[in-house]
C-alpha cells in the first residue's frame, strides 16, 4: 500500500517538473525577473458548508457562530481564505440556494451582527471570508418573485415568464418547451394567479432570474456591491452556465434534442442542453463581474477580490471563464477534473492526465487551481479509497495553483449513509427510492466530525 501511495506521489512530482520546464517557471518573466504572485495564486481555500460545520447552541444546525469558533483550525492548517456556502435567508428547500432575501442572514445561522463578527476575527488570523454567490434564480418567497406574479413594475418581466403553447384539447396552455429541470420532470411550472409559465432550471421552488433584462442584472450586481462592502474577499458564483438560456424567436422556445444517455424522459441528462447551458451572453456576465470586483478595489483598496465560478462545462467553455488578452475574467473558473475522471480505480497514469487536461487547455498566462471535492459530489475518501486520501490531499497541495479543500475532506471524511426516507435532498427526493442513491448529495453534508462522538457531537443534527 505504501509502495502504490509512494508511486503516485514520486509520478505527480515528476510531471509538476515537466510542466514547469515545458511551460516556462511560473514565478519567473521572459527577462528573468521574479514575478510576485497575487494572493490567491497560491492560497489554500477551504469551504464550508455552514449548516453542518459547527453548532455552537445545540440545535442541530451548524451557525456562524460556530464557523467563528473553529477560524483556529483554518488557521493550523493553512488555510488563507474559507468560502461559505450561503448563509442568505432561505426556506431551505435546497438547504440556501432558494434565497428569499439576497440581504439578510439566515436566523438558523445567526445573525448580521454574527457574520460581521466572523469577518472580524477571521481578519485577525489573516483568513480571508468569501460568499456563495447564486445568481440564477431565487426562492419563490422572494418579494421580488411576488411581485412579479402580480406584473409590480419594475418586477414584470424579472423572472422567465411564458404564455405556453396552445393546447389542442383545450384548458391550461402547454409548457413552452420541453426543457427539463435539473431535479427531474419539466423546467416549467403553470402560475395559477399569473396566468403563464415560470422557468426554473433547479427545483419549482427556485425560479430563474431574466438576465436579459438590464434591471436584473444591475440589481444582482448591487447585491455583490452589498457583501463587499461588508468585508468580503469576492464570491464562489453558482450555477454559472445555467444563466442565461436562448433569446426566444418570435415568441417561442425551441425543444432541445435527446443525447442519447439515458431513456428515463424525465431525468436532466435526456436532453442536450444545448439551449438552456453555456449561452455565449453567459462568458460576458463573468467579465463583467470580474469588472465590478476590479473597480471596487481599486476604489476602496485592499487586497485583489477574487471570483471563483462553477461550470461542469466542457474545458473548451470551462477555459473562457479566464478571459481574453483584452478582458479579464473569473481568477478561478474551478477545475472539476479530479472530481469527473479520477476514481478509486486510477493508476497514477491517469492521475497524471487529469492533471494534464487542464495544463494543456489553459492559456499560460493564467492561474491553474485544483477541486478534489465539495458538497454537490460525495466525497474524496469515498471516491478514492480511504486508503488514499492522504495521497489525494497530498497530491492537492503540490500542485502549483490555488488549492480548494471541502470541509472534512482534510480528515478523510467519507460519505454518510443515508437512507431514501432520511433523504433532505430535493435532488434526491424526486428521483424517488429506486434511483436516490444516483443523485442524492446527502452523504457528503453530514456533520464535520469535530469528535468521534455519535452524529459527531451533534444533536439530531439536521442535514
Amino acid at each position: 500500500m505504501f509502495q502504490s501511495k509512494l508511486c503516485i506521489l514520486l509520478h505527480i512530482v515528476l510531471v509538476f517538473i515537466l510542466i514547469t520546464l515545458t511551460k516556462g517557471c511560473p514565478d519567473v518573466n521572459t527577462k528573468g525577473k521574479t514575478i510576485e504572485k497575487d494572493w490567491w495564486e497560491t492560497s489554500s481555500f477551504y469551504q464550508i458548508y455552514p449548516r453542518s460545520f459547527k453548532d455552537s447552541n445545540g440545535d442541530g444546525i451548524g451557525d456562524l457562530k460556530g464557523i467563528k469558533s473553529k477560524l483556529q483550525h483554518l488557521k493550523d492548517i493553512g488555510v488563507n481564505a474559507t468560502w461559505l456556502s450561503p448563509i442568505y435567508k432561505s426556506p431551505m428547500v435546497d438547504f440556501g440556494y432558494d434565497i428569499s432575501d439576497f440581504y439578510e442572514i439566515n436566523p438558523d445561522y445567526g445573525t448580521m451582527k454574527d457574520f460581521e463578527e466572523l469577518i472580524e476575527e477571521a481578519k485577525k488570523l489573516g483568513i480571508k471570508i468569501i460568499l456563495d454567490f447564486v445568481p440564477n434564480h431565487s426562492s419563490d418567497e422572494n418579494i421580488w418573485f411576488q411581485k412579479s406574479i402580480k406584473r409590480i413594475e419594475p418586477y414584470t418581466d424579472y423572472y422567465v415568464w411564458h404564455k405556453g403553447k396552445p393546447n389542442p384539447d383545450g384548458g391550461r396552455p402547454l409548457p413552452p418547451s420541453n426543457w427539463l429541470q435539473a431535479f427531474r420532470g419539466s423546467a416549467w411550472e403553470w402560475n395559477e394567479e399569473r396566468q403563464e409559465y415560470y422557468l426554473h432550471q433547479f427545483d419549482i421552488k427556485q425560479p430563474d432570474l431574466n438576465y436579459r433584462n438590464p434591471v436584473v442584472v444591475e440589481q444582482m450586481k448591487h447585491v455583490l456591491r452589498y457583501w463587499l462592502n461588508k468585508g468580503v474577499a469576492g464570491f464562489r458564483v453558482d450555477a454559472v452556465p445555467w444563466c442565461f438560456e436562448v433569446a426566444p424567436k418570435n415568441g417561442e422556445y425551441p425543444d432541445e434534442p435527446p443525447s442519447g444517455f439515458t431513456q428515463d424522459k424525465e431525468e436532466a441528462a435526456y436532453l442536450s442542453h444545448i439551449y438552456t447551458q453555456d449561452q455565449p451572453e453567459t462568458v460576458d456576465m463573468v467579465f463583467q463581474w470580474r469588472q465590478l470586483l476590479d473597480d471596487y478595489q481599486r476604489i476602496h483598496g485592499g487586497d485583489t477580490r477574487v471570483l471563483m465560478i462553477e461550470t461542469y462545462s466542457s474545458l473548451d467553455n470551462v477555459m473562457k471563464f479566464y478571459g481574453t488578452r483584452s478582458i479579464k475574467g473569473a481568477q478561478m473558473p474551478f477545475n472539476f477534473q479530479f472530481i469527473l475522471q479520477g476514481n478509486k480505480d486510477s493508476s497514477a497514469k491517469d492521475i497524471t492526465n487529469i492533471i494534464k487536461s487542464w495544463f494543456n487547455n489553459m492559456p499560460g498566462a493564467y492561474t491553474p487551481n485544483w477541486v478534489m471535492g465539495n458538497h454537490d459530489q460525495r466525497r474524496v475518501a469515498s471516491r478514492y479509497g480511504v486508503d488514499k486520501i492522504d495521497t489525494m490531499n497530498m497530491i492537492l497541495m503540490i500542485l502549483p495553483g490555488a488549492a480548494i479543500t471541502y470541509n472534512g475532506d482534510e480528515i478523510g471524511m467519507i460519505d454518510g449513509d443515508i437512507k431514501f426516507e432520511d433523504s433532505k435532498d430535493p435532488a434526491a427526493i424526486r428521483a424517488g427510492p429506486e434511483k436516490y442513491q444516483k443523485f442524492t448529495r446527502d452523504p457528503a453534508r453530514t456533520p464535520m466530525q469535530w469528535d468521534d462522538s455519535t452524529s459527531a457531537g451533534v444533536k439530531d443534527p439536521i442535514l
